[in-house]
Parts: C-alpha cells; structure tokens; sequence
C-alpha cells in the first residue's frame, strides 16, 4: 500500500458569504514523502471558483499554499448549504520537474503510476455580526430587528387607555341607579346614559382613530427608515463594487503592461542576438567566398604550368624526324 504523499490543511474550504462580496480561502499542502510531488486543483464549478496557482512541484519536506477565490454571487443558497467540492491530485515526479513540464497525463491512472486523490468539501459561513436577515424575492433585505416591538407597545399603550375609560363610565351608572329619588333617578338615569353612550362612542371612535393614526404614522416611518438605509447601504456598496473592479482592473492592466514591456524586452534581445549572428554569417560567407576563389586561381596556375604546350612538342617531334632521316643517310 503506497504511503499518503501530502497533508492538506484545512479540510473544509470555509467562505464567508456575503452578497455581491468576493470570499478567498488558503490551503496548505505539505509533501510527507522524500520525493518531488506534482500537484493538481480541480473544481466541480470552474466558473463559480478560481485557483492561484492550480498546479505545482513541492519538494521533499516542503510546504505549498494556493488561493480559492469564490466570485461574488447574487442570490443566497438555501439553507446557505453549498454542494460543490474540489479534489487535490498528486504525484510522485522526478527531480528538476518544472511546472511547465506538467501535463493532464502525469495524473492518469495506470498500474505504474500512483495518483493521490483528495476531496474537500465547501462550507459557507456568515458574516459576524450580521443584522437580521429577512429572506424577500429570494434576496436578504436588511430589517431592523426593534420595529414589531415599538407597534406592540404602542397598541397595548392606546388599549390600557380605553379599558380605563370604560370603567370610569360604569362607575357613573352603578351610582346613578342606586340614588334614593326614583324620579330623579330615572331621570339621571336617562341622562346619564344618553351622556354616557356619547362619550363611550366618542372615545371609542377617538381612541380607535388614536391607536390607527399612530400604527400608520410608525409603520410608514419604519418603512421609511428601513428602505432609506437598504437604499443608501445598496449605493454604497455598489459604488464599493464598482470602485473595487476599477482598481482590479487597473491592476490587471498594469500587470498585462508589465508582462508585455518584459516581452518586449525579450523580443530587444533576441533580435540583436539575430542580428550578430547573421552579420557573422555574412562575414563567414565572405571569408569563405574569397578562400574559394583563392582557390580556383591557384588551380588555373597550376594547370597552366603543368606539361608542355602543343607547339613545343610538334617542333621536338619535327626536329626528331629530321634527325633520323639524317641519320639513316
């Protein structure tokens, strides 16, 4: 049984959610073994996540760390439970092994080849102190906690107020009815339940008006200062937002200016590198054409001085003859 090539830590990839707001997680891997450990990230929604550096070489005894970085997202999961997960690949690779040098097949599986394999799971934490939260259109809308007690005192305030009117007007009945004159009784009796029925009515419509105008009046205010503060807390953020892609682009830019004045630079060297060698090449070009011709003149001369011409071997071939003929007489 192979031995377990890297520790990760942590095991869990723990996000602090909030929306419209980027969330970055660390992880350490630690290589256990005495061999050079090629790794590689992988996600289940590549787009949702993005890994700072997704492959690497981790030498023996050594630690690495990468990035997860989880985009801003718009709407909550339910029950901020999230099902997506990443698995940590790994192998043994030789020493001197670059991160160029790392290909999709040193990490398929074959019976020479041990490929570890670790999986870790995402978890979505809450801001601290987070307002409470109201769950609207699938959105959280900040509501302050305090508005249905503020309405709730003040409507038990208005009814402990009528209940105390209503006995003060039966106490005036239970007098009346008990007095010694039955005449003048049953006068104020009339009187004092004409007198009485028309304040009840009138504090009942008053009171009824107080308790309705005061709900309506805090309600339209509580509205009011909730919706002006979720306004202003959602312009805010916005521009934060808006501020916090203008400087990542900003830096975008000037790291993709960065990287095209160093190839640039490059691109400087290896043209005057061209250059000199093609001067050299002429000057050897040169150098060999003059040899060459060099060459050929010495070969003519040589030729030219090599045998003896026609002319001079007609003459020595007539005298010869002559000679003979001579001879021979």
């Amino acid at each position: 049984m192979n031995a377990e090539l890297l520790e990760i830590h942590p095991r869990e990839l723990k996000f602090i959610f909030e929306l419209k707001k980027q969330s970055t997680c660390s992880v350490r891997l630690f290589n256990k073994s005495n061999n050079h450990v090629a790794f590689k990230v992988k996600t289940t929604s590549p787009k949702k996540y993005s890994v700072r550096p997704n492959i690497g070489i981790i030498k023996p005894k050594s630690t690495c760390e990468f990035t997860v970085m989880m985009q801003a997202q718009r709407v909550a999961p339910p029950d901020m439970i999230c099902k997506d997960k990443f698995l940590v690949q790994s192998t043994v690779v030789p020493a001197g092994t670059s991160d160029d040098d790392i290909t999709p097949s040193i990490f398929a599986k074959d019976d020479v080849r041990y490929v570890e394999e670790n999986k870790l799971k995402v978890v979505l934490v809450s801001p601290p102190n987070s307002p409470v939260l109201s769950p609207i259109n699938r959105t959280l809308k900040q509501v302050p906690a305090y508005e249905p007690s503020i309405l709730k005192d003040q409507v038990l305030r208005k009814v402990e107020s009528l209940t105390q009117r209503h006995t003060v007007t039966e106490d005036v009945e239970s007098k009346v009815e008990n007095s010694e004159e039955a005449n003048s009784a049953k006068n104020l009796e009339y009187k004092t339940r004409k007198d009485a029925d028309e304040p009840l009515m009138n504090v009942g419509y008053k009171a009824r008006k107080e308790v309705d105008e005061p709900t309506t009046d805090v309600e339209h205010k509580t509205r009011m200062d909730v919706d002006e503060p979720t306004t202003d807390v959602e312009h805010k953020t916005m521009n934060d937002m808006e501020e916090l892609k203008l400087v990542k682009d900003v830096s975008e830019m000037k790291s993709k200016l960065n990287e095209l004045e160093s190839k640039l630079s490059e691109a400087e060297v290896i043209i005057s590198k061209l250059t000199e060698e093609r001067r050299l090449n002429a000057q050897e070009r040169e150098s060999l054409r003059q040899e060459l011709t060099l060459l050929m003149s010495k070969r003519v001369v040589r030729k030219v001085h090599a045998g003896f011409p026609f002319l001079f071997v007609c003459m020595v071939a007539l005298v010869s003859v002559m000679l003979g003929y001579l001879l021979n007489r």
